[in-house]
């Protein structure tokens, strides 16, 4: 993605061809995502995953054919990047669905912290890995070693067990009928709709502060560009942290004290953040406020999945990938503010603003207050589950 981005700017030198850029990759991530969690829930999930690899192995490959032929055009990267957008949001609902496949109902919440650790040490180990090998080498060298690790990706998806979610050959629906029933078992499982819901609260009210960091970081520390690389770097680093916290913890049955706990904590450490008038230690409540939010996201996003059957574990998927695909709504209000009355004035106001909104949900939802025991029951019946299946594949 940062390759992508410099390439663009260096073949237009505009600003707004960053944005089709990055328009590109999101608009087919947000109205495919159901479509790929539809599919993922009819075919075998590895094949999906490898096969969507493989589409995004072959559009770096035709880069960077482009790149050594010196024939790299800028509608070139907007059509490999809007293939790459389709491909997305049929590999990541197929891998979270595969995830529960491997591990099983008992160390879910562990694994799903070891991957989302792998997503925010990648916001902070990718672009220092590809910034050095363009200044070291090019921009060809990157996009040699992006295809190299893709090709590394895809062999390793060869030693995952096969996972589909129904018996070959089961009858099935036509797609959109798949796809509004993904809607109707959120309807119906409300205590899949609330968790849905609460992730979304952090998302949409407050994390959209990273959007803001450049006017932050002028206005609050007089900081240019490097003072904001600094706190996205950062941020990428609490997140990997707070994955790690979860991965130690194990997964314990107090899922509700921990989502509620550290989102408060987010808010707080956000606002502390926003306060601090020494640049360097206002890293350290941005730290802890990355570190909070990724481990209320692991576990929200891990009682999700324990939650769901494995029948429509895609279409869950894809709920939960389309609703980060939607967050950036939450950027317009904050910006807003943040134009009339200041960016620290802004930030502070939407951590009080999810404050509020966390306790009335807690006061006002019944479910939310049952989730370790719906949890629990979850985790009981997908084990008996298992054993039922184990015991079947034995006889046979």
């Amino acid at each position: 993605m940062l390759t992508r981005t410099i390439i663009a700017w260096d073949l237009t030198a505009a600003a707004t061809s960053l944005a089709y850029i990055n328009l590109v990759v999101a608009v087919p991530m947000i109205f495919a995502s159901m479509i790929g969690g539809a599919i993922t829930d009819r075919v075998e999930r590895r094949q999906l995953v490898i096969a969507g690899q493989c589409l995004i192995a072959v559009n770096d490959l035709c880069i960077l054919s482009l790149l050594l032929t010196g024939h790299l055009q800028f509608w070139h990267l907007l059509v490999t990047a809007f293939l790459a957008g389709c491909a997305f949001p049929f590999i990541m609902p197929a891998r979270m669905a595969i995830t529960a496949t491997v591990v099983g109902p008992e160390k879910l919440q562990t694994a799903m912290a070891f991957s989302s650790g792998a997503l925010n040490l990648a916001r902070v180990a990718g672009p220092a890995l590809m910034g050095t090998v363009i200044a070291t080498f090019s921009i060809t060298a990157a996009y040699v070693v992006s295809v190299s690790l893709y090709v590394c990706a895809i062999l390793c998806m060869f030693r995952v067990e096969r996972s589909r979610s129904a018996p070959k050959g089961t009858p099935q629906q036509k797609l959109m009928a798949d796809i509004m029933h993904g809607f109707s078992y959120v309807a119906k499982n409300r205590p899949v709709l609330i968790c849905l819901l609460f992730g979304l609260l952090p998302m949409f009210v407050a994390m959209p502060f990273q959007n803001i960091l450049v006017m932050l970081a002028e206005q609050a520390w007089q900081q240019g560009e490097s003072g904001v690389g600094i706190l996205m770097a950062i941020g990428g680093v609490g997140g990997v942290f707070g994955s790690i916290w979860i991965v130690r913890r194990g997964d314990t049955s107090h899922r509700l004290n921990i989502m509620l706990g550290t989102t408060v904590a987010f808010g707080l450490c956000l606002a502390v953040f926003a306060h601090t008038s020494n640049f360097y230690l206002a890293l350290i409540p941005l730290l802890l406020a990355n570190m909070c939010v990724s481990a209320s996201q692991t576990v929200n996003n891990a009682s999700i999945q324990l939650l769901v059957d494995d029948s429509v574990r895609g279409r869950m998927s894809s709920l939960m990938m389309l609703s980060f695909g939607l967050t950036p709504i939450g950027v317009f209000p904050m910006a807003l503010a943040a134009d009339r009355f200041g960016s620290i004035s802004a930030i502070t106001a939407a951590c009080i603003l999810l404050a509020v909104l966390v306790a009335m949900f807690y006061f006002v939802s019944a479910t939310l207050r049952n989730l370790d025991q719906n949890v629990s029951s979850a985790i009981a019946a997908s084990i008996k589950q298992r054993a039922a299946q184990k015991a079947a594949k034995a006889l046979v």
